[in-house]
């Protein structure tokens, strides 16, 4: 799930309230018309199933869905808002939820609607004492392996009890040079990668209450090192490989035993026959100090100027109902649907992945992905620095360290 939102855009928003209304109709007979926007086509199917659900239990609304790719969708969301007209509803995620919150954008929703959903997701969509935002997918890392290339060296598969000894022990035995074939995949990701070992090892990313870096904590710096390690060990390949193929590309093209990805990677390796066969999924491996997951949930915001406040907020509080749940999981699209209970269709899309098992294994150990007002501007700063770092050009220590000490500047201005 992407997350970023250009920093330009970021910092226009708190100036743009004033001019926001909504694209939504009134029909002279009464009929309503609300506009719905999200990026992801992958989910468009199961998104017209939930409108038409939602259409027939309220056949005074018709909501217009309006898909935009990720590539544009918070440009034309920004643009729309300063010329006046929002989507009525639109997806929102956590990352971004804050400065759309403060620039009165969007409108605060009732806490009761959420209600059942995990708190690890729900919390990332508070801003100021009120809520923000209706999760309705949850996104989960996991670990992904070639269990053909297992095989072949004759490695057990990844259980739920896996640490990182076993991962680096299993990444040694799987790196083969002759044939370049790698352990293991250790590309310079956030959510699915050295968030998490950054927690699994006792540090943070930011604090509790927002206001100090995590990266200079030596715990923090050993989860990081976790990733720099395997590349100078060679069981993995160097920085520079990821500049030229993504990652989940690299992956499918056989030669690589494991890849910290998420779980909803499951759609694209199902969508190659051969690939599907040859690969499996395990929970995140524990770290010396502690399991941790980085969970990242999908939300649907109410625009604050929106001419139909009632049907909007009927549609979002809906996609994030147990009937909208099971319609989201049944159409096996490529998100996850958030309400416990409703994800066995899902599941079942994937039959010969062991989703469930790594789902189940990975939801108590959940983490809200970590925010501040100003996320993308301190993450530009995480990003530029730990380029040089996955590169071998300077140490880690050093590299956190003044992450955190421009990070805490930045967060000291908000």
């Amino acid at each position: 799930m992407r997350l970023r939102l250009p920093l330009a855009g970021l910092l226009c928003l708190a100036v743009l309230a004033a001019g926001c209304g909504s694209s939504g109709e009134s029909a002279a007979d009464g009929q309503v018309t609300i506009t719905y926007a999200i990026w992801d086509k992958n989910d468009q199917p199961s998104t017209e199933k939930v409108i038409a659900a939602f259409q027939q239990a309220n056949p005074g609304v018709t909501v217009k869905l309006e898909l935009t790719p990720w590539e544009q969708y918070w440009t034309k969301l920004q643009t729309a808002a300063s010329g006046g007209v929002t989507p009525d509803v639109f997806w929102m995620n956590s990352l971004n939820v804050r400065m759309y919150a403060k620039g009165g954008i969007i409108a605060p929703i009732d806490e009761s609607k959420v209600a059942g959903l995990p708190e690890a997701v729900v919390d990332g969509y508070r801003y100021d004492g009120k809520l923000y935002g209706l999760p309705h997918h949850v996104s989960i890392p996991a670990l992904w392996y070639n269990k053909r290339l297992f095989d072949e060296a004759g490695v057990d598969h990844p259980t739920a009890d896996w640490t990182w000894d076993d991962v680096r022990a299993a990444a040694k035995k799987l790196t083969d040079p002759a044939k370049q074939q790698f352990g293991i995949l250790a590309p310079m990701l956030d959510q699915v990668g050295y968030y998490n070992t950054m927690i699994q090892a006792g540090g943070h990313v930011i604090s509790p209450d927002g206001k100090k870096s995590g990266f200079d904590d030596p715990a923090s710096i050993q989860g990081l090192e976790f990733w720099t390690g395997l590349i100078k060990e060679k069981v993995a390949p160097a920085a520079e490989v990821y500049g030229d193929t993504d990652p989940i590309q690299l992956f499918q093209s056989g030669r690589y035993g494991m890849f910290y990805g998420g779980i909803w990677f499951a759609s694209t390796y199902w969508a190659d026959p051969e690939f599907r066969e040859r690969v499996d999924v395990a929970p995140l491996p524990k770290g010396p100090a502690r399991e941790g997951v980085i969970l990242l949930g999908l939300a649907n915001a109410v625009s604050a100027k929106t001419e139909h406040p009632e049907q909007a907020a009927a549609f979002a509080e809906f996609v994030a109902s147990e009937q909208a749940q099971k319609i989201i999981s049944d159409s096996g699209g490529g998100a996850l649907s958030l309400r416990p209970g409703t994800q066995d269709g899902w599941f079942k899309t994937f039959p010969s992945f062991h989703l469930k098992e790594t789902y189940d294994a990975s939801m108590p150990h959940g983490v809200p992905y970590p925010v501040s007002m100003n996320t993308a501007q301190w993450q530009d700063v995480q990003n530029k620095l730990l380029a040089d770092a996955w590169a071998g050009k300077r140490p880690v220590a050093d590299v956190a360290k003044e992450i955190a000490a421009q990070m805490n500047e930045i967060l000291a201005k908000e």
